[in-house]
């Protein structure tokens, strides 16, 4: 007599959440996650509820459904719901995950050459317009997307970010000589560690989401972001100082498996390629008025943002140019005229 086995209620519980995960949704390796007819796409990104990248995601979602009238479904998953923006970057190379968004410092994990965007003032706010008409329609996105390929992936969004200014939680910061001696969360950029290193600061790499408690117990004095992501961090219940350095830009990248992305039907590679491009309008359209919200709030919160003068912001551009020669050799000279050129 054959004997029958039990699978425990709990354990058939684990085995059907791993199969949705990694079965139904499919995968860059497997294939497109067509479902029963519909394709569902995972989308993880690090970003708080509110802040401009995720509303800029929440667009490309509703036009991919709308568009595609059904037949693709996206999933988001931020907040860190599925990790940092490395480990979702590294689970879509893989292929274990559709598509993920990380900041171009940590993009460089993957390729040096994202190290470019890290470069101290090597972009302006003054020319944003230009970067981004190269980034969308020009040179400068055609060398990203072929690095992107080397690496696994396709850029579907170069979503506006901003530019980081530094933060401290326990001393007043108004200068470059200010910044001196302060312990101050990075990530693991080279390029991000070394302009802090320049300015005499302690660089102390730790992932976002651990840098709320980091400056809570002091493991860190302070950091370097945008002050829309900061405030929607809520990060401005511990910072009391910040200054508008504006020492670097950093984009959201927005990236799919491409083996993933090459297995859709064209129409739908269409679909998700015009909603980006609507999307990332949206979403660069709002992301002054955030920033701008953001920064105001930190003052109503009672902590004080210095406004640097044109020669004190030279004075940075002075300490932390020599930073570009460390990564010369990391960093190909032709990708740096190509941002420098937007710049002209």
């Amino acid at each position: 007599m054959r004997r029958k086995f039990a699978i425990p209620s709990l354990l058939l519980a684990l085995i059907l959440v791993v199969f949705a995960l990694t079965g139904c949704g499919g995968s860059g390796e497997e294939g497109t996650g067509d479902n029963g007819g519909k394709i569902t796409i995972r989308l993880g990104h690090p970003m708080a509820p509110g802040n401009n990248v995720t509303v800029g995601y929440e667009k490309f979602k509703e036009l991919v459904e709308a568009n595609s009238e059904g037949r693709v479904e996206v999933q988001i998953y931020g907040n860190n719901t599925l990790g940092s923006d490395r480990v979702t970057m590294e689970s879509t190379q893989k292929g274990t995950l559709e598509m993920a968004s990380s900041s171009t410092p940590n993009m460089a994990s993957f390729s040096k050459e994202f190290l470019v965007f890290d470069f101290p003032y090597i972009t302006d706010p003054i020319n944003q317009e230009k970067l981004y008409a190269a980034l969308d329609e020009g040179a400068l996105g055609k060398y990203l997307d072929e690095a992107s390929a080397k690496i696994g992936l396709k850029p579907i969004m170069y979503s506006e970010y901003g530019y980081r200014n530094f933060a401290s939680a326990t001393k007043s910061i108004t200068n470059a000589a200010s910044l001196k001696g302060l312990k101050v969360r990075t990530t693991d950029s080279p390029v991000e560690i070394a302009v802090a290193e320049s300015l005499g600061m302690v660089p102390t790499p730790v992932a976002w989401g651990e840098t709320y408690t980091a400056l809570q117990q002091g493991t860190v004095d302070g950091e370097g972001n945008t002050f829309g992501l900061l405030c929607d961090a809520k990060h401005g219940e511990v910072l009391k100082y910040a200054i508008d350095s504006r020492h670097n830009y950093s984009m959201h990248m927005l990236m799919m498996n491409k083996k993933y992305y090459d297995a859709l039907p064209e129409d739908i590679q269409k679909i998700i390629m015009e909603a980006g491009k609507e999307a990332l309008a949206y979403q660069r359209g709002i992301s002054n008025d955030l920033e701008t919200a953001a920064e105001q709030k930190f003052v109503d919160q009672g902590i004080e943002v210095y406004k640097l003068t044109d020669a004190e912001r030279e004075e940075f551009k002075n300490i932390t140019k020599p930073v570009w020669d460390k990564f010369k050799d990391q960093v190909s000279q032709e990708l740096v005229d190509l941002v420098v050129a937007t710049q002209q």
